[in-house]
């Protein structure tokens, strides 16, 4: 079994617009392009159901139902409740509620352990904290290759160990981390586990049982949605949480970590990223009932993983075999071992240089730091110049990659 390319890309209406189809969208780890599913629901509930919800009139039962559908049709993806998903604007902006909402659940010396790889929406918000008297240790990466080693956690966890946030593939040096054995250790010292899954999440399939975490972030315009931030919680973490919500709903676990609801019809149009994995299921496998939405993105994540493997391949290849370029993360292109977000620098070019270029080429991409600029400067590279970075997708063909070797075998 392979992945129907062409059935894949028939589900995303920008492929079908002249001018986006253009370009070799090779930015995803910035955002995807939304799935048919996604655009028609959002279209519907801006037509009709663009009210208030809660109440009892019809444009206005679609838009409560359309949210309750939405929340238990995510939550399955990720196999947790509908009660411990909470949507935001972003993800920044939900760990930076989150850090708010946990503190009062921490004294004076406790301990949180961040990580020099993640993006700043998971590591800002709880440095700041060591101005309220906890103390923040650093999980640093090797200066190299910009991974992290395990091991090293012997040196930072302790029993004062509160949090651990860390990152589950990072959006720069794209290699996976082991979340599970990461979680086994700081809960064996009575911590929590943050997890950052925004990269990882359009790869593979989450199940957050599995990684046994206690909150898992994603972004839901990186898996093929809308732009908003999905958070879950674990359920019996939410009531330690201190409310952030307005006082006369304290009583509701939902509002905990939800100071004021983002747009309803974005909530309800991100249950089209679940329809769009039943899409693929039913495509390539049948209507399987029995198998659960874990079970169906599992089976459809692994036709992604053969695609994506192909399409890195060829440019992992090129850039290890060019002198004075340097790869952030492992060379592997198995997606076992890294997501297909592909970062590299060049002594012979400035990364702004290899940008215009393929620009000029009509590849999409970015260069600088990616909101990582911790992880950037520990690699010895200027944060404003930084890296290239070219990320695939499963929708996205072997042409397209080719069009950017086409630019940079020359050039390099």
């Amino acid at each position: 079994m392979t992945l129907d390319l062409d059935f894949v890309r028939r589900r995303f209406p920008a492929f079908a617009d002249p001018e986006t189809a253009r370009w070799a969208h090779l930015e995803n780890a910035g955002g995807s392009y939304a799935a048919g599913p996604v655009v028609d629901l959002l279209t519907s509930l801006f037509t009709t159901a663009k009210v208030q919800p809660g109440w009892d009139f019809g444009p206005s039962v679609r838009a409560t139902e359309a949210m309750a559908r939405a929340r238990t049709a995510m939550a399955a993806t990720l196999n947790a409740g509908a009660d411990e998903i909470h949507f935001g604007p972003s993800t920044s902006q939900n760990t930076y509620v989150l850090a708010h909402a946990m503190r009062p659940m921490w004294v004076e010396g406790d301990e949180i352990v961040v990580t020099e790889q993640d993006h700043e929406a998971n590591s800002g918000v709880w440095r700041r904290l060591a101005e309220t008297g906890i103390v923040v240790r650093e999980w640093t990466v090797d200066r190299v290759t910009g991974l992290l080693d395990p091991d090293d956690l012997d040196g930072l966890v302790n029993e004062r160990t509160r949090l651990v946030a860390m990152t589950h593939a990072s959006n720069v040096a794209a290699s996976i981390n082991p979340v599970r054995a990461v979680a086994d250790r700081v809960h064996a010292v009575g911590g929590l586990v943050l997890v950052d899954g925004v990269s990882y999440a359009p790869h593979g399939g989450v199940d957050v049982e599995a990684l046994d975490c206690d909150v898992y972030l994603y972004s839901t315009y990186k898996t093929f949605g809308p732009h908003l931030g999905m958070l879950y919680v674990r359920r019996a973490l939410l009531p330690q949480l201190a409310h952030q919500g307005h006082y006369f709903n304290e009583s509701r676990l939902e509002t905990r970590v939800t100071p004021a609801g983002p747009d309803h019809a974005l909530i309800g149009a991100s249950a089209g990223i679940a329809d769009y994995y039943d899409l693929l299921h039913a495509h390539h496998f049948g209507d399987d009932t029995d198998a659960d939405a874990v079970a169906r993105i599992r089976a459809v994540s692994g036709l992604f993983a053969e695609q994506e493997a192909a399409l890195m391949a060829p440019l992992l290849a090129l850039l290890e075999a060019r002198d004075g370029v340097r790869v952030v993360g492992s060379t592997a292109a198995d997606p076992a071992v890294r997501t297909p977000t592909v970062a590299f620098s060049s002594a012979k070019h400035s990364s702004a240089a290899i940008y215009d270029a393929l620009i000029a080429a009509e590849v999409s991409c970015g260069h600088g730091h990616f909101y990582a600029p911790r992880l950037v400067t520990a690699l010895g590279l200027d944060p404003d110049d930084g890296v290239v970075r070219l990320s695939m997708v499963h929708y996205n063909t072997e042409e397209e990659v080719a069009r950017a070797l086409t630019v940079l075998d020359p050039l390099l």
